[in-house]
């Protein structure tokens, strides 16, 4: 015999499920703004130190391939040499960051 009404026992349930299925949703939410911002910002690096006159426009693959091995080597996968280009064509796309979240959300 159960002590706890069925019913009001079931509501529970799915009360708290809800209540977890919307707070992971706005993790996932708040992760991926986090990402978009973080790589428009890794692009917007690449960017102004060859605009500043560090690399040459012939060293400009180079300097992605150096940094594309040396990020992996420090922080793991997804720094691939393309990855890095992507993050740079997306700082050139969006150069002004309040645009980047309002078009992309």
């Amino acid at each position: 015999m159960s002590l706890l009404p069925d019913s009001s026992y079931q509501k529970l349930i799915i009360q708290i499920g809800d209540l977890l299925h919307q707070g992971r949703q706005q993790a996932a939410q708040a992760v991926n703004h986090l990402l978009v911002q973080t790589y428009w910002q890794i692009g917007r690096y690449i960017v102004e130190f060859e605009q500043n006159g560090n690399i040459k426009a012939e060293y400009g693959s180079e300097l992605l391939d150096k940094l594309s091995q040396d990020l992996k080597l420090k922080y793991g996968k997804g720094f691939s040499r393309s990855n890095l280009i992507y993050m740079r064509k997306f700082y050139l796309s969006f150069r002004k960051s309040e645009t980047v979240s309002d078009k992309l959300s």
